[in-house]
């Protein structure tokens, strides 16, 4: 194995184990600030324990997903420094946004949240959690269109001296087309995500009897915020294709294991084989015309074959394999597309059951066995995108071989990797006991004041720490 083979495990290990925490904490943080905001309108002592119960949920996820994070940027510097040169001044301009406006945004206000209980009045309080929401969802813009540029390069020149990239128009990088879908994409995922598990946490709890009424409550709110989102973020990634399909035609192609050029272009649900040239596959129910609406928003949509876009790329480029993983792409995006249906299939049958649901022991049982699934599907969609750029670390400009560093060697990579691994590891051990200990704990027996426009007292305040 080289050593960008190796540096290749490395990022991805580490960026799909940071990209765990990154859907959970937007979405928990925007429904924590709407379970805060009902317990300031209607002063429910319902809606402060909510608020309290799964604000301290937040708190955990952050606390780990910000450790995992800082290890990338050190990645970039250590395995990958012809692609830091290469991409520096580009990536200086989101990067700095993200760290100096999002990250320190979202942090004071999440201190000023966790201390402001009972200091605060219940107004400021609201806002400072409403900020912490808009803080990590900024956070997620300038990142995403760091990686959108990757993706499809504008606003940009190069240095015909030093070869690098230079930023000529920060409008253009946060006018993507590739960023605004897939920023979207990402905040409906988020939303997703923290419903499913707001919704099994609630779905435990129910089962046993714990605080029936105010965890029907949440488990409605999870619900009104899953059905729509769902709903959505599909039509949002079906858009999203068309871009890629635009600017990306190999990425689109590989997702169908489509070698030759069709239009109209079926679908298949399923296939056997087709990962290389070599090999016919064996599609298993087809969607006639489907492939085509997803890929060019029109019922005869021509979608180039994978062939196609090959000769294209040797006579642009030169000689090379411009074909991603064929397998990891097909059936990275069936597995986000299958799972995300039946999650809006979840969603549906609680709207349908949510004036019953202490008395829905299947929907119970199904919700709480399908917090897993929004992670799986946002793996599968990290795998999707990035997997499908390749050869390519930055669309069209340079190689994903060209970019790792020189003077870096395997031993150094491998030592590294294995540490890396130790230690997600322990903390991937660490998160799950505190998230679990804390999700199956009562609720606290806080009260909240008749008046919603007063504060809480010292001795009403929720404090965030440890308890048997």
């Amino acid at each position: 194995m080289t050593a960008e083979e190796l540096a290749r495990i490395q990022f991805a290990s580490t960026s799909i184990y940071h990209f765990l925490f990154v859907p959970l904490t937007i979405g928990l943080a925007l429904l924590t600030a709407m379970l805060q905001t009902a317990w300031y309108r209607g002063g429910r002592s319902e809606h402060l324990k909510l608020t309290r119960f799964f604000g301290t949920l937040l708190v955990i996820n952050i606390a780990v997903g910000v450790v995992t994070g800082l290890v990338q940027e050190f990645q970039f510097g250590m395995n990958w420094s012809v692609y830091s040169r290469f991409v520096g001044d580009v990536f200086g301009a989101p990067l700095a946004m993200e760290g100096l406006v999002a990250f320190f945004f979202e942090s004071t206000f999440l201190g000023l949240w966790l201390f402001g209980w009972g200091r605060l009045s219940k107004r400021v309080h609201l806002a400072t959690i409403w900020a912490v929401a808009v803080g990590s969802a900024l956070s997620a813009a300038f990142i995403m269109a760091a990686n959108s540029w990757m993706q499809h390069p504008v606003g940009y020149q190069l240095d015909p001296a030093t070869g690098r990239a230079q930023l000529t128009s920060i409008t253009e990088l946060l006018t993507n087309g590739v960023f605004l879908r897939g920023y979207l994409h990402v905040l409906l995922a988020s939303a997703i995500t923290a419903s499913v598990v707001v919704l099994g946490i609630s779905a435990w709890h129910l089962r046993r009897g714990s605080s029936p009424e105010a965890f029907t409550r949440s488990a409605r709110l999870a619900i009104g915020v899953l059905v729509p989102a769902a709903l959505i973020g599909m039509l949002v990634g079906s858009e999203l294709g068309v871009t890629e399909a635009r600017f990306q035609p190999m990425k689109i192609a590989a997702s169908e294991a489509q070698w030759t050029t069709c239009g109209p272009c079926s679908f298949s649900l399923f296939q056997v084989g087709g990962g290389t040239r070599d090999e016919t596959p064996t599609k298993i129910i087809q969607v006639p015309h489907l492939l085509s609406l997803l890929a060019t928003n029109s019922w005869d949509g021509q979608v180039q074959g994978l062939n196609d876009v090959q000769a294209q790329y040797e006579q642009q480029y030169g000689p090379g394999d411009y074909v991603p993983n064929v397998f990891v792409q097909y059936w990275s995006m069936r597995v986000m597309a299958y799972l995300g249906g039946l999650l809006l299939l979840l969603g549906l049958w609680g709207f349908w059951r949510r004036r019953t649901l202490v008395e829905s022991p299947w929907l119970l049982r199904v919700a709480i066995w399908a917090v897993p699934v929004p992670f799986v599907i946002n793996t599968a969609g990290w795998l999707l995108t990035e997997n499908g750029r390749q050869p390519w670390i930055v669309q069209g400009l340079l190689r994903t071989a060209d970019a790792a560093s020189p003077s870096v060697g395997i031993g150094t990579i491998a030592t590294s990797l294995g540490v890396f691994v130790l230690l997600y590891g322990a903390l991937a051990v660490v998160d799950w006991l505190l998230m679990a200990r804390f999700a199956r704990k009562e609720l606290d027996p806080v009260t909240a004041p008749d008046d919603p426009t007063t504060s809480l007292t010292d001795d009403d305040a929720p404090v965030f720490e440890p308890t048997s």
